[in-house]
């Protein structure tokens, strides 16, 4: 019992296909996106009322909506980006939904991944949406700049064009410095630096990359996270990168299943959540080795790797996890969607006495 516990607060059946949750920021609220049966999109906003999940709103759009941010949104504003099925990236106002105040025809093909930075309480940089599609492009784009995205990553006139599942900032701690990650279904890894608007760094990972995510976006670079097909992630140590064999890192099996999402806890970077195919919630907790960085024959710098352990996990559903949201005001509360249609709010304990 000394361990953190995985508490299901309260649990909403609904008559969605739910891909994406994002609590809005300061508010007992949060948003789900997916579809209708009849396959129009669907922004549901719900609230957490003594103990029960409460419809709030319900905004339907013709297109389903795959996945949201709030990250490049200021507090004041907490507007949503939203990539959808058609391959439209949108921003709405939540409280008139009549038409998106910002959209823009990103991709040829669904949007899979979003992330967005420069909002919220960061301060460093612009506001700025990034778009991974089934197209195989990487899009960057600044909601202050109509139509046209800033920065383009994709392949080569005649290149295969892989589906890109995952995006996600990171080295964001001034107004210079930003990396975007993005994961894709052949196992490629690649990391592209928007100061120097060059491929910093790559790798394949052998299986589909179904989530990435930095343990911060508006800090040095520290962790990153990948998550695979075939039930394993990959932890990498993005602080030292070695001329020859890039980021150090470590790889771990959990959930005998596709590890759909991972998640940092926002009060504590070293504590992170994975989801599985079979419906499990994985907590880890990252341990530091004593020395980060040692040097090779050469005199060059490379990382050393610490460990992982497993806090807790638990059997929530028996779908797979489709996403999962920590809120950013409460520790350990958390809202998560699944394939069978259910919304679920979770209290994690103890990650004080972490």
């Amino acid at each position: 019992m000394e361990k953190p516990q995985v508490i299901t607060y309260a649990e909403k059946s609904t008559s969605l296909s739910l891909f994406d949750c994002r609590w809005i920021p300061c508010s007992a609220k949060f948003v789900v996106l997916g579809s209708k049966p009849r396959g129009t999109g669907v922004i549901n906003v719900y609230e957490i009322n003594e103990g029960d999940i409460q419809l709030v709103k319900e905004v339907e759009k013709t297109k389903a909506f795959k996945c949201g941010t709030y990250g490049a949104s200021s507090l004041q504003d907490r507007y949503l980006a939203t990539g959808d099925f058609e391959g439209k990236l949108n921003i709405w106002n939540l409280e008139d939904t009549t038409a998106p105040i910002y959209s823009a025809a990103a991709h040829k093909e669904i949007i899979n991944s979003i992330d967005g930075i420069g909002g919220q309480n960061i301060g460093c940089g612009a506001p700025e949406i990034v778009t991974g599609s089934r197209d195989g492009s990487v899009k960057v784009w600044d909601p202050r700049q109509k139509g046209k995205p800033v920065a383009t990553m994709e392949p080569a006139e005649g290149d295969a064009r892989r589906d890109c599942w995952a995006v996600a900032f990171g080295n964001s701690y001034n107004s210079e410095e930003r990396i975007v990650c993005s994961g894709y279904d052949n196992g490629d890894i690649k990391m592209f630096d928007l100061k120097t608007m060059s491929l910093r760094w790559e790798t394949n990972v052998k299986n589909g990359v179904c989530g990435i995510e930095f343990d911060r976006r508006d800090i040095s670079m520290n962790k990153m996270v990948a998550t695979t097909l075939e039930s394993k992630f990959y932890v990498f140590d993005v602080r030292t990168q070695h001329p020859k064999k890039g980021f150090a890192y470590l790889t771990e099996k959990a959930h005998k299943s596709t590890i759909w999402v991972v998640r940092h806890l926002p009060q504590n970077r070293e504590i992170f959540a994975t989801c599985g195919g079979a419906g499990t919630l994985c907590l880890w907790k990252y341990n530091y080795p004593a020395r980060r960085v040692m040097c090779d024959t050469d005199g060059n710098e490379m990382g050393v790797m610490g460990t992982t352990s497993l806090l807790q996990n638990a059997t929530l559903s028996t779908q797979p996890i489709s996403n999962l949201d920590w809120s950013p005001d409460k520790q350990g509360m958390a809202v998560c969607t699944s394939f069978d249609q259910t919304i679920r709010i979770i209290i994690v304990t103890k990650l004080n006495t972490l």
